[in-house]
C-alpha cells in the first residue's frame, strides 16, 4: 500500500507586494533621535495586496511603530511592467518574503524636521 492518504499540496496563491509605509513617532519606535517620521520599504506576502497591507500594518503596530499611510506598488510583475529597475538584492528579499510567508522591511528612511515646501 503506497497511498498514505495525503492530498497533493495545492500551489500557493501567495504573491509578494512592494509597500512603502509611512510611520509617525511613538515611544520605543527605534527611529533615530530627532527624526519626525520615517518611510519603510517593505516586501510582504499575501494572496492579494489588501492582505499584504493588513499583515504589514499589524506587524508594524506589534513592533511599537505608528503606521500612518501605506502605498502599494504591486507585485514584481507589476513593477517590471511599469519599468522599475529591480536589482538582485531586492529580488532575493522578495523571494525570502514569499518563501517565509512574511513581511520584510528592506529599507528605512528617517525624516527630520518639517516636510519641504512643494510650491
Amino acid at each position: 500500500m503506497t497511498d498514505t492518504g495525503k492530498k497533493p499540496k495545492k500551489p500557493s496563491r501567495q504573491q509578494v507586494y512592494t509597500l512603502v509605509v509611512q510611520i509617525g513617532r511613538k515611544t520605543g519606535d527605534g527611529l533615530p533621535e530627532g527624526a519626525t517620521s520615517a518611510a519603510l520599504m517593505c516586501f510582504a506576502s499575501g494572496v492579494d495586496e489588501a492582505e499584504a497591507v493588513r499583515e504589514t500594518v499589524a506587524l508594524l503596530k506589534q513592533a511599537d511603530t505608528a503606521p500612518l499611510d501605506v502605498t502599494g506598488y504591486g507585485t514584481l510583475a507589476d513593477r517590471e511592467a511599469e519599468g522599475h529597475e529591480i536589482g538582485a538584492d531586492e529580488r532575493e528579499l522578495m523571494q525570502r518574503a514569499l518563501d517565509e510567508n512574511s513581511v520584510i522591511v528592506a529599507q528605512m528612511t528617517p525624516f527630520f524636521g518639517d516636510e519641504p515646501d512643494t510650491d
